[in-house]
């Protein structure tokens, strides 16, 4: 794994970190620097923030409620929201909340509209700007649908905001508040946040750098882009342990009834020009992907501006991975190279005999 870690540096990351359990233990490595400034060590068992990961956490809540007979998955939006989602052809009663949770919905993906000039200047002007859910929602309706809900498969993180604020209205608590009470203290996960728009990350952590244009240079983006990923979408943080042991949790079916887990499992084949792996599927809030030994794993990725995390355990949760990279090039070809040496690592860590 450490050979892994280091061929995942020696394509341009200046920072990386992984940690495996599996029955024997736990093996960690770590390759190149935690700052580009001191040149320290990328540190144990550091901060992460978690980005899109998040999604499983959310979708994890719904499903318990599903279970629970507060909700049903076959529900439209328009029911659990009214009239929240409508104009420029979309139409919430088209739209269920299967729909929202396996990114069949069609919505328009918001972060278009808040980050539309892929620069250096942007990330400064306006990282610290911050925006409420429903503004969020109505930034993508803007937008006519990509396709008919049930049609198509096309990644949108406008689905896990409208998510976030069906808990909040079927519950009477956040989603944030529901995250903490059902899955973060039953697993006693205390690394693991909800920080919504506080920007900083708990000590220690890597630094992440963004190149935002090929051959410009890297960025120090530790300090998130405020305008997406601060809400039901991507806003959590932690660590690998607890990712770990969550993903681990989920796939034991510790969270979630059978029936329900087994609906979180139902997935979707996700298209091959999608940036991910053939014979990928879509679940509700879970990716399977098929591993080079057989079989497959579970999990969820999470990436913003300077990092990329992805998380994954075997289908019966005996082995589980987190890896964080903690830089990315605006090179296609540079950041081809770093996804393919990202994949190979989990693939070999997860393909061996436990």
């Amino acid at each position: 794994m450490q050979r892994d870690a280091d061929a995942l540096r020696d394509t341009g990351v200046t920072g990386v970190a992984v940690r495996l359990e599996t029955p024997r233990g736990t093996v960690t490595a770590r390759s190149g620097v935690g700052d580009l400034v001191t040149r320290r060590p990328v540190p144990k068992d550091g901060y992460l923030p978690l980005g899109s990961t998040t999604k499983t956490f959310v979708a994890t809540i719904m499903l318990q409620l599903v279970g629970e007979k507060r909700i049903s998955l076959d529900q439209t939006v328009e029911e659990l929201l009214p009239g929240v989602v409508s104009g420029a052809g979309n139409d919430g009663r088209t739209i269920t909340l299967r729909h929202l949770l396996q990114h069949t919905s069609g919505l328009s993906d918001y972060i278009s509209d808040v980050f539309p000039d892929p620069s250096t200047q942007t990330y400064l002007a306006n990282r610290w700007r911050t925006y409420e859910p429903e503004e969020l929602v109505d930034l993508a309706l803007r937008h006519e649908p990509a396709f008919p809900a049930g049609t198509r498969w096309e990644y949108s993180n406008t689905n896990y905001v409208l998510a976030g604020m069906i808990i909040e209205t079927i519950t009477g608590r956040t989603w944030e508040q529901q995250v903490h009470d059902r899955i973060l203290r039953p697993l006693g996960l205390q690394q693991t946040a909800t920080p919504g728009t506080r920007p900083f990350l708990p000590y220690p952590h890597t630094a992440n750098y963004q190149q935002f244009v090929v051959d410009g240079p890297l960025v120090d983006t530790t300090i998130p882009y405020r305008p997406f990923d601060s809400g039901a979408d991507g806003s959590m943080t932690g660590t690998a342990l607890d990712l770990n042991r969550f993903f681990a949790a989920l796939a034991r079916g510790q969270l979630l009834k059978p029936a329900e887990l087994s609906a979180m499992r139902n997935a979707v084949p996700v298209p091959q020009d999608s940036g991910h792996p053939e014979g990928t599927r879509d679940g509700l809030g879970l990716f399977f992907t098929p591993l080079s030994c057989g079989g497959g794993y579970l999990g969820h990725g999470g990436s913003g501006f300077g990092y990329v995390i992805r998380a994954a355990t075997t289908t019966d949760g005996r082995r589980t991975i987190t890896v964080s990279a903690h830089s990315r090039s605006a090179d296609p070809k540079a950041a081809a190279r770093q996804e393919a040496a990202l994949r190979n690592l989990i693939d070999h860590a997860l393909c061996r005999t436990a």
